[in-house]
């Protein structure tokens, strides 16, 4: 769904769902990793969590003809994309406010769509189209990426949410492969488009009482490679940029132990949105 820009006004905290607050069993993405980065089996105290993941998402799809927007964004990843209404927000509706009232002319992107009930902007109906996948590992999105791209065409703009997230919980990937893997996607983008923008989140942190000393140490590896993969990999012609997700993230933004509730989802589109308004085309 293409969006024309519009002018600015001032309800813009009147549109945000007030539905069903979020519910606090809701389906992980991120979680413990060996601090060794080794293969290993996952800690027994995720070993439920991995089992959530396999009905994360009902993976609805749309088949929409590629648009000519000038800003054909791709929010790529897995459920902190997604989102699963009432359990947990995606930051996806948020970001869409910020670019509509910010005048923007853009087309979210994705072979995704979910059923969630948004209210209407100055007309507009919310673009939920997405490559949000839930419990997909870095891997799973490598394997995806051609065919999905391949039914949307090539996008402008790739927003990559927490690269390696369920690499992480899973604790069956390596950092090296999950690096390889982050790499090899961002080949495959460039492929479809020489000049794409990729974004990666610097992740914001799951909750507080999760995050132990070997957590944050874990997360900050992962945090790392993906600062030194923008700097290695940011070409003159193809961005790499990277954009933190972590620094001022708070328990109060989270709908569970990792997923984003509407705070949160709010925090990490104007994340983006400051990021997006130095890059995209007027």
């Amino acid at each position: 769904m293409i969006h024309e820009p519009i002018a600015q006004n001032s309800r813009r905290r009147s549109l945000r769902w007030r539905g069903e607050k979020a519910r606090t069993a809701a389906r992980p993405d991120v979680g413990q990793v060996p601090t060794d980065l080794v293969r290993r089996p996952v800690v027994a105290a995720f070993g439920a969590l991995l089992l959530l993941l396999a009905g994360c998402s009902d993976d609805p799809s749309t088949n929409e003809p590629p648009s000519d927007s000038p800003n054909r964004i791709l929010p790529l990843g897995a459920s902190r994309v997604e989102g699963a209404r009432p359990d947990f927000e995606s930051f996806r509706y948020e970001l869409w406010i910020d670019l509509v009232e910010g005048g923007w002319e853009f087309d979210f992107v994705g072979t995704q769509s979910d059923n969630g009930r948004y209210p209407i902007l100055e007309g507009n109906e919310f673009d939920d189209d997405h490559e949000g996948r839930g419990g997909y590992t870095s891997g799973e999105i490598l394997e995806g990426i051609e065919g999905w791209l391949d039914e949307t065409g090539a996008p402008d703009v790739v927003l990559f949410s927490s690269p390696g997230g369920n690499d992480i919980l899973n604790g069956q990937t390596p950092l090296v492969d999950i690096v390889a893997n982050i790499v090899e996607i961002i080949g495959i983008l460039r492929s479809s488009n020489p000049e794409v923008t990729v974004v990666l989140e610097e992740l914001a942190p799951g909750r507080s009482d999760l995050m132990t000393d070997r957590l944050l140490g874990d997360f900050d590896a992962i945090r790392s490679a993906v600062r030194t993969i923008a700097d290695e990999r940011s070409t003159a012609t193809s961005q790499v940029l990277t954009v933190d997700m972590e620094t001022g993230f708070t328990d109060d933004m989270l709908a569970d132990d990792v997923h984003y509730n509407e705070v949160g989802a709010d925090f990490v589109a104007t994340r983006y949105y400051d990021l997006l308004a130095t890059v995209l085309d007027r």
